[in-house]
This record gives C-alpha cells, structure tokens and sequence, in this order.
C-alpha cells in the first residue's frame, strides 16, 4: 500500500492563514480521494511560511471496481425515453436488460466501472484542491490562470512503495510535479530530492526547516525559557504570540536582549503591547518587581556573530517604538494630573458609538445613570459607582490608546490613579470591559461589577432597541460576548437580581426616552422577551461544559422567575444531579406516566383534574401509601421551594419515588367505579402539580 507526499512551494504564507490552509489541504484532498474510492490509514498535514504538506499513509493502489444496476422506463416505453435512459446511463441501448418486476417488464441498465490507479486518482484530486482552495485572500501572477495566496513556485508530489517512489503525473499552469523541494532560504538554499515523507521530513531538518509548526512553537518557548531564566526572570506567556512567530520562522532561533533604561518606567503593559504588536518581541519580566526588563526575539537563520548583529539592529527599532509611547505616556499624565481626565470625557462627544445610539458621551451617561441604580444591589457605594462609570471611556481619547486601542481601560485605570480616584474608581475602569470571554478573569469588586454590568447591558438594550441583533454567524458588536459578561458577573458574584420583571433592564428606560440628542426607541418590555431568550440561550451555552443537557435547562426556564440567572442555575443544578439518580430517573418516569394518563382523560372528559382527591376513597393499601406519602412530602416541598432549597425539594421528590412505583404497580386508575376513577386521577393530579412546582418535568427527555 502506498504513502502519499504532497508539498505546495509558494513565497510567503501570511503566519495567521497557515493553521487553516494545513486543514484545508488535508480535508480536500482526503475527501475527495475518499469520494473517489481511495481509502488510507492515516493522514498528517503541516505548514511553514514556504510551504503546505500533507503526508498520507496506507492508500489502497486502486480504486475498486463498481457495478450498478440502474432501474429506467417500461418496455414498450416511447423510443425517446428508452434513448435518453441509456445515454444518462452510459450504456448502449442494445446493452439494456428487459427484467419482469412482477409489473410488466422494465429496462435495467448494468453500468460497471473499473477501477482506476491511484497516481491517477491523486493527480484529479490535488488539481482540484489547488485550483479551488479557499484562502481568504489569494492572488494571480504571471500569464497563468492560478490563483494562490503567494506565487506557487513547486509542487511535490509522490507515491512511496516498499520498492520505491513514484511522481504522479500532474502539471498545473507550467508548474510540474516532482520529487524536488527546497531547503531554508538563506541557510541551505537549492534543491534536494526525496523518496517519502520520512526522508522529506529528515533532509528539510539538515536543510534548517522544521516542518511542524507545533515543533517549532515548542522550541521557541523551551528556547525563551531557557533564556529567561539563566538571567533570573522570566518569559511573560502569551500563546497567541507564540503561533504567530512559529508561523514567521522555518528554523527558530531565539535572542534575548535589553530594554534601555530610559524606558523602564512605562507600565508594563504599554511595553508588552508594543513589543508585541510592532516587533512580535516576548516580554521578559523581573519575579520580583513584575517589570518588563528584557526582550525574546527570533530569527529566522543563526549567524556567524551568534545574533549580535540582528539583536543590535531590533534594538535599535524597538527604542524608537519605546520613545513613542514614552512621548505618549508623558502627554498622557500630564492631561490626567493637570485636567482630571475632564478633557478626554468632553472629547467623547466627538466619537460615535453608533449612529443610532449615540456618541460616546450619551452612551457613557447611559451606564453611569445605570451603575447608580445597580450599585445598591450588588454591594457597591452608588457614588463610587457613577464616578468610574463616567471615566470608564476617558481613555478612549488619550493618545496612548489612540495609539493602542487594545489599552482600552489598562490605561484608564492608571490615569484615573493619577488623578487622585480611589482605587475602587481606578480598579473598575481597567474592569468594566471584563469579562471579555469564557476564560476571562471576572471583577468581583463591587463598584467594578457594578460597571462592568451596566456597560454590558447598555450594550444588550440597545442594541435590541434598534433591532441590530446577532444573526447566524454574524455578530459585529459582540453582543453574544456581552451577554455571557452578564451571566458570568450574575453567577460569579451569586447576584440576585432580576434582569425584567421591575429589575435591571427596566431601569435602562431612561434610554429610550427622549434625549438631547434625540435618540428614542422601544420600551424594554417590547423587546425584553426576546433579549431574555437571547441571554437564556448563550446559558445554555454556558452550562454546557458542567455537563448539564439542555432539557433540563428548558424545564427550569419554564418557572417563574426564570430572569433572576443565579436562582435559575441554582435550580437546573440541583434538577441535574437528582436526575442522574436512580430515584430521580424513575420518579421522571412516574410523573410522565401521570402527566400522560391526565391529559388523555382530561381531554377525552373535557374536564381537569386539579382537586378533590380524598383518601377514604382509597381501595387498597398502595392509594393510601401513596395519600400519606403526598400528605408528608407536600408541606415540605412547598416549604423548600419557598425557601430556594433545590435539594431538599429534590430530596422530598426522591421520597415519592417507592409509593408512586407502587401504585402504578397495583393500582388501576381506570377502575369501573367512577367516584374511585376520579378520587384517583385527582390523586395523580397532585404528584404533577409537586412535581411541576420544582420544575416542568414535561420538557425534560426519557
């Protein structure tokens, strides 16, 4: 069985399109050799900036051969269609086959196909790969018709034996396969021939090219690390910076080199930033001051003066950088000591939000109006609370974040200290934006959640007042992102509060009222059920990972008070775990079987049955069993649900399960006597009206 080599050899592939392009060359060409008949044992795809590869492992040599039998018109059927049948087929007309199907006789056209050689397979496939890849951006040159990210200089193309290697016979626009790749630009450059994947794989290592982009990763952090910590510091992790690099190198080689002293002073994430965004630099950080001291830097090719002259040269780069942001910083400071902050809060009047939200300054007055009102509710001084709010956006304007819109709120927080705010104001500036996904660290400071909420939900409201929502895919002003903030805040923090009825939403009404810039829009109850279901759904989003399904989420949504997040994850909680009981899967299967016999004698009746039942109706042991055990269990159900005690009421359900078993055991309800047929389906009437009291077990699957 055969081994297949692919490499695409092009210029430069940008570092951020070359995870998604290995996937994409593995799937199209494993589909459609797959579709094709070619199966194979194992698939491996990987990228540098040079070049694509996939290594396939145990093809089958051909294709199997296939026959069909294709079912066409009667016989005796118009010559047309007889015609027109065995040309779609394939076949001749004289090579049809008159069968009796027990209706009359019918033509059957036999279409068998022979396999083909896998070389020839191959060859279809990768132009069609090639000539329809899906790069985000792609490009002609030359006089051809191919389009690729970067002119495609070679493609590598081969099958391995046990007895050797063999090039597929494929010519794309002028460019023809070979066994014949390249070595490292400037480190080995020419051309080296290959045999298969393992010998592709060892030549290219002697040639200065790692082929593997999680190889490379790992060396530079290992390399970094290495360095950091012979000078006692350390390498500050930044995952998403390390996947670019890897992706700008072919063979990694770290340097570490010095921050001059003039620029030490800056926050440390203003250096962080700044490395990062304009020289792709890791910072290195002293352990014991938490400054940012030095820098890791990687080439792309060692050098006879061991990256003197390249550190020298990044050196000289990055103090410019540096003199930039120290120019912005001092600026900065001084508009912080000097005015307070006042001058960037009155330039938000200058910056649009959205057109038709607002500017800045509105949109800022909006959420400081609103921490006011939550201030109280999660533990915040309302004072407090309104000051951050409306320095929150401050920094919107400062020239270091004009520079370095990521800064967005780090830089406010170090301002507003400047400016003489409490630390509780400063705190939340640089937390309002926070949570900002799944893994975010979310602000537990009261004033800070007290920002961070109204900001998100002066997002959610308006933009649900303008009927700017999220579709499919689409969602441009991260309102999903927004909505997971609130309900990590809400649950994080154990906040009660209601977010509809008379709570936090409704408080945004001032909103939509009219405002010195006109804006008016919907009331919240026009677009809160909506909003609610929105935010509803991104819980269920959320739960998912704790391994709760989401019927039971549905059953808890559907009682009262399903917009206070932190009572209604409570709930679905404690429904979860006593659902995976055994006592919870079979008192599930006893109220269904209740539910289910009511509502069919319910509807065949035309009556409900919601009371009456009286236990000296009762005709056998198990009704008065089961009387008793309601008559026990029901006060402290209705007790525990009083008191938000999920689990005790899921307790005192659990205690139903034994005589509600027996009942449906022993007991018919449809008894022939229609005073005891009543009595007992008023009897199952209250098992589901317990039941339904904890949650809607109607909705809930099994």
């Amino acid at each position: 069985m055969p081994d297949l080599l692919i490499e695409l050899f092009s210029e430069e592939i940008p570092a951020r399109m070359q995870a998604q392009a290995s996937r994409d060359l593995r799937r199209l060409v494993t589909d459609g050799l797959v579709e094709a008949g070619i199966t194979y044992a194992h698939a491996g795809a990987f990228a540098t900036p040079r070049r694509l590869t996939l290594a396939l492992e145990g093809l089958l040599e051909r294709s199997p051969d296939t026959r069909e039998e294709r079912k066409g018109p009667k016989v005796g059927a118009p010559d047309k269609a007889v015609e027109g049948f065995a040309r779609g087929a394939g076949v001749a007309r004289e090579d049809l086959e008159a069968r009796d199907t027990g209706k009359g006789e019918v033509y059957f056209a036999v279409i068998e196909r022979p396999g083909r050689p896998v070389a020839e397979i191959v060859a279809e496939v990768l132009e069609s790969a090639i000539r329809t890849f899906p790069w985000p951006k792609s490009m002609r040159w030359g006089t051809g018709t191919l389009r690729w990210v970067r002119p495609l200089h070679r493609i590598l193309c081969i099958l391995t034996r046990e007895d050797g290697h063999e090039v597929v016979d494929l010519s794309l626009d002028g460019i023809v396969a070979s066994d014949v790749t390249e070595g490292h630009r400037f480190m080995a450059p020419g051309e080296i021939r290959v045999t298969g994947f393992e010998d592709y794989e060892a030549k290219l290592r002697r040639a200065k090219v790692l082929i593997d982009p999680e190889e490379r990763a790992e060396t530079i952090w290992n390399d970094a690390t290495n360095l950091a910590f012979a000078s006692g510091a350390e390498i500050v992790e930044d995952r998403a910076l390390l996947s670019e690099v890897a992706g700008l190198v072919e063979w990694p080689v770290t340097l570490m080199g010095r921050i001059d002293e003039a620029y030490l002073d800056l926050p440390p994430e203003v250096l962080q930033t700044s490395m990062r965004e304009h020289q792709k630099f890791f910072s290195v950080r002293d352990p014991k001051t938490g400054r940012i001291t030095r820098f890791v830097t990687v080439a792309n090719r060692e050098t006879a003066d061991d990256g003197a002259t390249i550190l020298s040269g990044n050196q000289r780069v990055l103090a410019a950088r540096l003199a930039d942001a120290a120019f912005f910083w001092q600026n900065d400071l001084a508009v912080a000591r000097d005015g307070k902050m006042q001058p960037w809060i009155d330039n938000l009047a200058t910056v649009t939000f959205h057109a038709k939200l607002g500017t800045e300054a509105d949109r800022t007055a909006r959420i400081a109006a609103l921490a006011r009102e939550l201030a109280s509710s999660v533990g915040a001084d309302p004072d407090m609370a309104e000051q951050a709010a409306k320095l929150a956006k401050a920094d919107l304007t400062s020239e270091m974040v004009y520079e370095f819109p990521e800064l967005q709120g780090v830089m406010g927080q170090y301002y507003a200290r400047e400016a003489g705010f409490p630390d509780e104001v400063a705190t939340a500036v640089a937390e309002h934006y926070a949570p900002l996904g799944p893994s975010d660290i979310v602000p537990t400071a009261p004033v800070s959640v007290a920002v961070s909420l109204a900001e998100k939900i002066d997002k959610l409201t308006g933009f649900w007042a303008i009927d700017e929502k999220p579709t499919g895919s689409k969602d441009p002003y991260a309102l999903r992102r927004a909505a997971l903030g609130v309900i990590r805040l809400l649950l994080l923090n154990e906040l009660r509060l209601r977010l509809f009825d008379d709570g936090i939403v409704s408080k945004t009404d001032f909103f939509h009222a009219e405002s010195e810039v006109g804006l008016v829009g919907p009331k919240p109850e026009e677009y809160g059920p909506d909003l609610l279901a929105f935010i509803h759904d991104r819980l269920k989003v959320h739960l998912r990972d704790e391994g709760i399904r989401h019927d039971v989420i549905d059953a808890c949504l559907a009682m009262p008070g399903n917009d206070d997040l932190t009572l209604l994850v409570k709930r679905v909680r404690a429904l979860g775990q006593f659902l995976q009981t055994e006592d919870g899967t079979n008192l599930l299967q006893g109220f269904k079987r209740a539910n289910n016999i009511l509502t069919q004698a319910e509807g065949q009746d035309g009556v409900e049955y919601s009371f009456g039942a009286d236990a000296k109706f009762a005709e056998t042991d198990e009704e008065r069993a089961l009387f008793a055990a309601l008559d026990a269990e029901g006060p402290k159900i209705e007790a525990a649900m009083r008191d938000e005690a999920f689990g005790t009421a899921m307790s005192s359900l659990a205690a139903l399960r034994a005589p509600i078993d027996a009942f449906f055991d022993n007991v018919q309800v449809n008894a022939d006597s229609q005073i005891v047929r009543r009595n007992r389906l008023n009897l199952l009437s209250r098992i589901r009206a317990l039941c339904l009291d904890v949650a809607d077990l109607a909705r809930v699957e099994g």
